[in-house]
């Protein structure tokens, strides 16, 4: 092979007369297009128009996949309009310049490919994707508060169709390779042992790209507004456009200027170093930092025993088999149980299309009502009811029966891990895995410190949080933790404010405006009026008075969502998010403030008490693990910017 070495790429010419250009970006576990990377990029090309291949294939030498996008830290620096037009224009005409080369090109995506990665694999003329779990193709700019502006907006609406690409550029989503196959992203899809020689046969086919059906070219061209307006209807369901302005600009340059936002610099620089894409960014840096707990352990979980089958250790069984986990569920019968894995089987169904792959996810999910697997697992949950003395019994006798060496955890909310461990031969083993419901859709676990307790088995607890795909937290033991010690004032404020006369709905109304993925007064019902009732009692005090509306619900038996009625009727109309719910009156001057303002108190105190160990940490873990407008950058982000 003929070679030419960059710092980030190396450039191999075959015997064939075909280019295999790899990107290994140096000192990096994963690929990201720096302006260094993109430089080089341009240098190859310039060297290929000089000595042009039969084709050329891009592929990643990285084992973490292919390119995970631009590279984020770049963002920071973006301090002047100039540096924003500057940053797109690179990518924009690189791209362009490559889409345009005389030879055939082909993305060999083995991995994620998200962002600025999938829009050079965009700018190639065949996209060949390797079938297999890791591969994962997106435009999610839009959950940084940015947009594609490398040609995304352009080229994939032209691969895919209009909607569908508006779907994935306005949620951010991605999609794996035999989806990406069957809607036209990828041109083939093949299994890793033949992914070179299938690239090399697609690469030289001569193949002409599909065209797209008629309905959509006109969808993508005349019809262009329909198309739009749709879209602009759906975001404005989630995203308020002073909150979120990118979903809006994406929509505007793939309508009214064919996807390139160099046609629009004033967009570029109001979105580019707008608060919402400085906060969002932020985020990311906070999400990556989380993500980084537990990497420095060698644990790794194969089998998972979690004791009670109710709706949350049911689920968070369920989700374990999920993520390739063997698991074996516990509970007084299996009549206990059996509604757990219907549960699963029903949650899993509409995820995953093989029933091959289907079956092999619940024949992962064991049924285990004696408890036998507790001996085998390396991770063991207790998950029952709130009750110190059963919880009490049952440790018990998972300690007499586990490995020395497995994690012993609970998933209580409530109960001090100091109060919990008391019984145990060795107390110092014993830590919290806090998940929130629903298991499927929350990010954030709490893994739950005690003074005292064993290091080694936190950072063997954050492992397994990660392995699972979640964001592990670390929190000292106290009472609510972060999360739900948070939230409890918050809810108390806003019932405080329903029994003064205001409407549940204008309550509601005050924080989505305010920029709340879900109001307050709708979350006690997602929650669980009797739930309120516990969690009141346990982080305010048995002698706070619980507000009015609360009390006289849940002695009617109206305990929200799970009833059907709460403070909404839940029973009526669509049964979705807000059924039941009437026209929010005029909200009153400051009453967002006033409802926040416990929150964001207690979140401080918390930050001060070390039971989070610092505000970064703590504003993630309100984002992730209560849904706090993430816009803002989190609690204590927004008091500062606030000046407060």
């Amino acid at each position: 092979m003929n070679a030419r070495t960059y710092q980030h790429w190396q450039l191999e010419i075959d015997a064939e007369g075909i280019a295999w250009a790899t990107f290994d970006k140096a000192d990096e576990s994963t690929n990201s297009l720096s302006s260094a990377a993109m430089n080089e990029l341009g240098q190859m090309l310039d060297w290929l128009d000089a000595n042009p291949p039969r084709g050329l294939v891009f592929r990643s030498g990285k084992a973490a996949g292919f390119i995970a996008g631009a590279d984020i830290q770049e963002f920071t620096q973006l301090d002047t309009p100039e540096k924003g037009l500057e940053l797109v224009t690179r990518g924009w005409n690189l791209f362009n310049r490559l889409a345009a080369v005389r030879y055939p090109t082909l993305a060999l995506v083995r991995g994620h490919c998200l962002g600025g990665g999938l829009e050079l694999a965009l700018a190639c003329r065949y996209l060949l994707a390797v079938d297999e779990p890791g591969t994962k193709m997106g435009l999610p700019e839009v959950m940084l508060g940015i947009f594609p502006g490398w040609g995304g907006m352009l080229r994939l609406p032209q691969r895919v169709g209009p909607q569908a690409a508006l779907d994935m550029m306005l949620t951010g989503k991605s999609i794996d390779a035999q989806r990406a196959k069957r809607m036209g992203l990828a041109d083939e899809c093949v299994p890793p042992r033949v992914m070179e020689s299938a690239a090399k046969i697609l690469l030289l086919s001569n193949k002409p790209l599909r065209p797209l059906p008629f309905l959509q070219r006109l969808l993508n061209g005349p019809f262009k507004g329909l198309v739009a307006s749709a879209a602009r209807k759906q975001v404005a369901k989630r995203a308020r456009p002073e909150h979120y302005p990118a979903p809006y600009a994406i929509i505007d340059i793939w309508a009214r200027h064919r996807g390139n936002a160099l046609a629009a610099p004033q967009l570029i620089d109001g979105i580019i170093r707008s608060n919402t894409a400085r906060n969002l960014v932020r985020v990311c840096f906070m999400q990556e930092r989380l993500k980084g707990f537990g990497k420095e352990t060698g644990f790794q979980a194969r089998r998972v025993h979690v004791v009670g089958a109710g709706v949350m250790g049911g689920d968070i069984a369920a989700w374990c088999a999920l993520r390739g986990l063997t698991v074996t569920l516990q509970d007084q019968g299996i009549e206990h149980i059996a509604p757990a894995l219907k549960r699963a089987y029903t949650a899993w169904g509409k995820r995953i299309r093989d029933k091959r792959q289907l079956r092999d996810v619940m024949d992962r999910l064991i049924p285990d009502p004696e408890g036998q697997g507790a001996a085998q697992a390396d991770v063991v949950i207790e998950a029952i009811y709130e009750n110190l003395e059963a919880k009490h019994a049952l440790l018990k006798k998972l300690e007499a029966v586990m490995k020395p060496d497995a994690v012993l955890a609970t998933n209580t909310s409530s109960l001090k891990l100091e109060d919990l461990r008391t019984v145990l031969a060795n107390p110092a083993r014993l830590v919290g895995i806090h998940f929130f419901n629903p298991v499927a859709k929350m990010p954030l676990v709490e893994v739950v410190s005690a003074a005292g307790g064993d290091p080694e088995m936190a950072r063997r607890a954050a492992a397994f949080v990660k392995h699972i795909d979640r964001l592990p937290l670390p929190v000292r033991s106290a009472p609510g933790f972060l999360v739900n010690a948070v939230l409890g004032p918050y809810m108390l404020a806003a019932m405080r404010a329903v029994d003064e006369g205001i409407a549940p709905e204008t309550v509601d109304e005050a924080m989505l405006a305010f920029g709340m993925p879900m109001g307050p007064i709708e979350l006690v019902d997602m929650v669980g009026l009797d739930v309120a009732m516990a969690a009141g009692k346990g982080l305010a005090g048995a002698h706070v008075e619980p507000p009015r509306c609360l009390l006289e619900r849940f002695n009617a038996g109206h305990l929200g969502k799970k009833t059907g009625q709460g403070f909404y009727d839940h029973a009526s109309g669509s049964g979705g998010k807000g059924a039941g719910k009437g026209a929010p009156g005029v909200v009153p001057a400051g009453l967002a403030e006033r409802l926040l303002k416990p929150l964001l108190e207690r979140t401080q105190q918390l930050v001060a008490e070390g039971i989070v160990a610092d505000a970064d940490l703590a504003d993630a873990g309100v984002i992730f693990g209560t849904g706090f407008a993430p816009f803002t950058g989190g609690p204590l982000n927004y008091l500062k910017q606030q000046g407060a």
